[in-house]
């Protein structure tokens, strides 16, 4: 199965996906988690700031990720859409063409799991911004899309770890 995380900053996605790698079901499974501070370490600029070359590099890795049969990411091509949308130095025209083009590939994901940020803290990792308005913001985005372009099979997630993980598990019956 093709797994993808869905939902804004800080919400707990790279949290789940690391409770995951630790159950026998994924054993099998390759997994994909947060890498911003290397993409910021090479100069992609993030959040607000985000440029088309780095959107581009973005879904290059969802797609990437896209290409293997048994898959877990705490990302997918909704995110970058959602921040592509969301950039104040993209221009229109180019937000439309790229979110386009990504969601030709939504298919693919045999589940998105959709994560709210309803009753969660932010957290300072010292890469993502800490706005609440921008967070918010993005998740608008992202719920937005998926309910525009809706995936295979979507699911909401909300609570605890260990209430979403046993919601994940009920949900793709491994």
């Amino acid at each position: 199965m093709r797994i993808g995380f869905a939902g804004t900053m800080s919400v707990g996605k790279t949290t789940l996906v690391n409770a995951l790698k630790e159950m026998e079901q994924f054993k099998d499974y390759k997994f994909a988690t947060e890498r911003s501070k290397y993409l910021n370490d090479l100069g992609i600029p993030l959040n607000t700031d985000s440029t088309l070359l780095g959107q581009f590099v973005f879904m290059a890795e969802r797609a990437a990720e896209l290409m293997n049969e048994n898959i877990i990411s705490d990302r997918t091509i909704y995110d970058v859409c959602a921040f592509t949308f969301s950039s104040k130095s993209i221009v229109w025209h180019n937000k439309e063409t790229l979110v386009k083009t990504g969601m030709l590939l939504t298919d693919k994901y045999d589940i998105i799991f959709y994560v709210s940020p309803e009753g969660v803290e932010i957290e300072d990792n010292g890469v993502r911004t800490t706005d609440p308005d921008y967070r918010m913001k993005i998740d608008a985005v992202i719920k937005a899309m998926l309910k525009e372009y809706p995936p295979v099979k979507v699911v909401e997630l909300s609570g605890s770890t260990e209430e979403r993980c046993a919601k994940i598990l009920q949900s793709i019956s491994l």
